[in-house]
This record gives C-alpha cells, sequence and structure tokens, in this order.
C-alpha cells in the first residue's frame, strides 16, 4: 500500500510504502489495547470480582429473593387493608344499631323533641392544635379501631340493658289504669246503691256511667287485650279489656264497637263509639273496673294521674 503524506506549509509531500499485513496489525493493537486493559482490569485488580455464569445466578436468586419480599409486602398491604374495611363496615352497623335504640329510648322517654337527632352528626369544635407527632403507624390505628369497637360494645349493651327496663316501665305505665273513657262528657251516675233509671227502685250500679253526645269516642283507659266484644244482656254493646296483674275494665251501651277479641290495645285507642244499646235511658258509657275478679270502684283511677 502506498501512502502519501502533504504537509501543508511547504506544499511538500512524501511517498511511504505500508505493508497491509502491518497496517492491520497496527489498527487492531490500537483499538484492541482499550478493551484489553478493561478485562485485565475487572479480571485482576484489587477486589475485582470476574463475571461468570455463577455470579449471574447469585443475582437471580437476589432478584427472586427482592421480587418475593414485595409480593409479600404487597400479600400483607392487601390482608390490612381488607382488615381495615371490615373492621370499619362492623363500627358502622353497630353505630347505626345505636343510632336506631337511641331513637327507640327517646320515644320512651320525656326528652324534647329535636335535643337528640341521631340522623345529624353531634356540633364539635374548637382550637386547631395539631398533634407535631408525625403520621402514625398503621398498628396505631388498628390498635384505636379496637378501642373504638370495644367502647361501642360496652355502651351496647349498657344501652341495652337501659332499653330494657323502659320498656318494662312503659308497659307497667301502659297497663296502668287512669283516666276516663271518654275526653269530653260528665259523670251521671257513681259506683255503689242508687235508684235504678229504668224501674225507680233501689239497686247496686257496678260502675260509673258517663253521658255525653252521641257518637263520642269512647276509649281504652289502659293497655291490654280484649276479652269480649259484643253484645251481653244489660250491658247492650259491650267491650271487656283484660290487663294483666288481675285487672280488667268493661266498657258498655255502645253505637259502635271498633275492636275484636283478642286484639291488642293501646292506652287511649279508641275502641268505639258511645250509643244507648242494652239497658239503657241515653247515650253514655257503663264503665267497671274489676280486680282480681271483684268489681271495685272506678273513681279512684279515673281521678288519678297517669305513670
Amino acid at each position: 500500500m502506498k501512502l502519501i503524506i502533504v504537509v501543508n506549509k511547504t506544499g511538500k509531500h512524501h511517498n511511504l510504502n505500508i505493508n497491509g499485513f502491518l497496517l492491520a496489525l497496527t489498527a487492531v493493537g490500537i483499538l484492541g489495547i482499550p478493551a484489553i486493559v478493561g478485562l485485565l482490569c475487572y479480571q485482576y485488580w484489587p477486589g475485582g470480582v470476574g463475571l461468570d455464569n455463577q455470579m449471574i445466578d447469585q443475582w437471580r436468586d437476589v432478584l427472586k429473593a427482592q421480587q418475593s419480599d414485595v409480593d409479600e409486602a404487597r400479600r400483607i398491604s392487601s390482608e390490612s387493608l381488607d382488615a381495615y374495611t371490615l373492621q370499619l363496615a362492623r363500627l358502622q352497623a353497630r353505630v347505626m344499631r345505636l343510632d336506631a335504640l337511641g331513637e327507640r329510648l327517646i320515644t320512651y322517654t320525656d326528652i324534647k323533641e329535636g335535643e337528640f337527632d341521631f340522623s345529624q352528626s353531634p356540633g364539635l369544635g374548637g382550637p386547631l392544635m395539631e398533634d407535631d407527632s408525625g403520621n402514625q403507624p398503621i398498628s396505631n390505628y388498628f390498635q384505636m379501631l379496637d378501642r373504638l369497637e370495644e367502647d361501642i360494645e360496652n355502651r351496647d349493651q349498657q344501652l341495652s340493658i337501659l332499653e330494657t327496663l323502659l320498656i318494662d316501665q312503659k308497659i307497667r305505665d301502659d297497663i296502668f289504669i287512669s283516666g276516663r273513657p271518654v275526653q269530653s262528657g260528665w259523670i251521671s251516675s257513681y259506683f255503689g246503691m242508687r235508684n235504678d233509671p229504668i224501674n225507680g227502685k233501689r239497686a247496686w250500679h257496678s260502675g260509673v256511667d258517663f253521658a255525653g253526645k252521641a257518637n263520642t269516642e269512647i276509649r281504652a283507659v289502659a293497655a291490654g287485650a280484649v276479652k269480649f266484644a259484643g253484645y251481653k244482656n244489660g250491658y247492650g254493646q259491650l267491650i271487656e279489656i283484660n290487663h294483666g296483674n288481675g285487672y280488667k275494665t268493661l266498657y258498655g251501651h255502645h253505637k259502635e264497637i271498633h275492636v275484636s277479641v283478642g286484639d291488642i290495645v293501646k292506652k287511649g285507642q279508641v275502641i268505639g263509639i258511645m250509643g244507648n244499646s242494652g239497658r239503657s235511658t241515653g247515650n253514655h258509657v257503663h264503665y267497671e273496673v274489676h280486680k282480681n275478679g271483684r268489681v271495685v270502684d272506678p273513681s279512684s283511677y279515673i281521678h288519678r294521674a297517669s305513670r
């Protein structure tokens, strides 16, 4: 190979004959020296390790272990989130039950309407004083949820006991005989001996008569079960209510009866319409009270206050 070298300043040139093999050897040497030096440094430099198949396998094992750790962390996080969600759902269900229980308890007490509104969040507030302790670990939140769940369980049991007591009290109040069987009207005949309104002879009157306008509503003086509803000689259209604890009340001379045998009636519920049926001289209701199988004077029950 002929190589021509030109000098820029003088314009002179020189001819060199170079063997092709020598040129190739020179190129290989120039290009290969850095690669050889780098390989030697990597292989034999102090602290260096050769990159072989064993090392690659070790790296693969490390990567697999790291991937396994990541998968395990994801699994634990997912399980923790599921547990957190489930616990929140249980707490929400308990709170809903407590709200419903609170609403029921209000109906059994004398708490004013609007004082407790379980459909709204309670009023809260105050100056902001942030916690500088930083973010709490998720385990602390689970501990807080556990304590909250325990508190809710305790409140639930306490309110359930209170509900039972209030229901029992309400039942006692409902079956407590008091008041009049009519909202309007007047007493036309008292309990005891009197002149019979039909024949004028002295006779025993086993109840109290309330006279009033036609179609006056007759109401139960206490809660109970209807034992009799129909016509009975002397009483005309009669309703008999069993209140338990040995008490029962009778309401006679109805024009209409609005209950049937076996019905459960509430205190103050309309059970019939005042009339003139049976042995009667005009529109009125004959009202009796029986205690432990014997008739008693209704006056003491009429004038006592409701519980």
